[in-house]
């Protein structure tokens, strides 16, 4: 007989142990003890508890450990339980993380738009459990507020009463190639989805989460006569919007017309080709 593994017969070693793990017959029949631990431990790839087969016939092959004393048995018991648990753990301080960085995230906000006496102030006074709940779900809310893109419906409200906005050509200036709005289009362009990509939901992420700072400081800058820090804090926030919001619609027709116009040529012929390159 020969190991099917390693093609050594029993001539070869005869103190070797040989065993017959499964039901095939002729040839791959037998196998070195030794020789099939090694290729058991291949299989398993470090996890003992892993069942292994047969390749040709796909018997599983009886595995059996000697037994466990007392100590060992409970220290084996808590390592597979503390691998189950493991992934679920992992799961938990993962979620827990996030809430807690939330709630900072949300106190941090109140103490900003508020300010910063009055914002604790309000916190101190505010129920522990409304403030659990409550905090957290400001970057959620700042999040799905970004995530409503009103200038895509203010263009195709454009887009559609276009005949009727001709003023809007002369208010924007400088359309020497094509006008901005009211002119027909060649072609209707493919617009991709704002969430096609992981670059414009990144952006979304942080462009909402940085709003507060930024209505903060558009505030400060334009509305400094308006004592009330919530106050000025709209009011900045509502026009950093519509300004952006604005400028945002102009590139984006911009663009939009841009591909509308575009134009493929036509491939030039073999003498033009030809001549252009000599004279290149």
């Amino acid at each position: 007989m020969s190991c099917w593994v390693c093609f050594a017969t029993d001539e070869d070693d005869r103190t070797a142990e040989w065993v017959r793990p499964c039901h095939c017959r002729g040839s791959t029949k037998w196998v070195h003890q030794a020789c099939l631990q090694r290729w058991v431990d291949e299989k398993q790839r470090g996890n003992s508890t892993a069942r292994v087969a047969c390749p040709q016939c796909n018997a599983e092959y009886l595995i059996v450990f000697p037994k466990l004393g007392p100590v060992v048995y409970v220290l084996d018991l808590a390592d597979r339980l503390i691998s189950k648990a493991g992934p679920f753990a992992a799961a938990g301080i993962m979620v827990g993380s996030i809430y807690w960085t939330a709630v900072t995230y949300g106190a941090v906000t109140v103490m900003q738009v508020v300010g910063h006496k009055e914002g604790l102030d309000v916190m101190e006074r505010a129920d522990p459990l409304f403030l659990l709940i409550g905090l957290p779900t400001i970057p959620v809310m700042l999040i799905l507020g970004k995530m409503i893109r009103w200038e895509d419906y203010v263009l195709r409200l454009w887009r559609k009463y276009s005949n009727k906005l001709q003023i809007l050509n002369s208010i924007f200036p400088g359309q020497d190639t094509f006008c901005w709005i009211g002119c027909p289009v060649p072609r209707i362009p493919a617009e991709a989805s704002p969430l096609a990509d992981h670059v414009s939901a990144t952006r979304i992420l942080c462009g909402a989460l940085v709003f507060p700072t930024i209505a903060t400081i558009v505030g400060k800058l334009m509305f400094s006569s308006v004592n009330s820090n919530l106050q000025r804090t709209i009011l900045g926030g509502i026009a950093f919007v519509a300004i952006k919001g604005a400028f945002k619609v102009y590139f984006k027709q911009q663009q939009y017309l841009r591909q509308a116009h575009r134009k493929i040529l036509n491939f030039p012929e073999q003498e033009e080709w030809t001549r252009s390159t000599d004279h290149d």
